[in-house]
């Protein structure tokens, strides 16, 4: 959650915006005993409605915890460009031969031996109920304005034109 002086929006592509080229995204699920849970797992591709897709393995711990609390988070994290995005939402696996065949590329077969007709494979949909980010402009000279203000007035750096937080919250 953020404090009051972070701007909200309700715009989802920016968030979109900011994960487009991290492919990767920690997957965090609630275990059998509650405890946090994180895999790596790779984005497909948002939807229209606002949801992230993934592919997923009928058989995976995910699936199970899934089905006791369906309540997640994706971190994405790009520190070559400084840019950092947490999502909260909720997530449900089903089957769907037509969408994993769809969203199915071929080195996904090291996780579906069997292809884009792998019978384990299943969809994996997270719709978004909010999320944040973090984007620092990564030159050193944007760095360097950051410290140098700081040094100068005393206070550490804001979330201001050298630094962009935001919240996103969906409607």
């Amino acid at each position: 959650m953020s404090d009051s002086k972070t701007p909200v929006t309700n715009d989802l592509n920016k968030l979109f915006d900011k994960i487009k080229d991290v492919r990767m995204a920690m997957l965090t699920t609630f275990d059998e005993q509650n405890n946090l849970h994180s895999r790596p797992m790779a984005t497909i591709r948002p939807e229209a409605d606002g949801s992230l897709l993934f592919l997923t393995d009928a058989h995976s711990a995910k699936v199970y915890e899934l089905n006791k609390d369906s309540k997640v988070n994706l971190s994405y994290a790009d520190p070559s460009t400084n840019v950092y995005v947490s999502v909260s939402g909720t997530a449900n696996a089903y089957r769907d031969a037509a969408k994993a065949a769809e969203l199915y590329t071929e080195p996904m077969r090291a996780w579906f031996p069997q292809g884009k007709d792998d019978p384990n494979i299943m969809i994996l949909k997270v719709t978004i109920t909010q999320g944040e980010y973090w984007d620092t402009p990564s030159s050193v000279l944007s760095q360097a304005f950051g410290y140098a203000r700081a040094v100068v007035t005393g206070e550490a750096s804001k979330d201001d034109d050298v630094n962009q937080h935001a919240q996103v919250v969906v409607k």
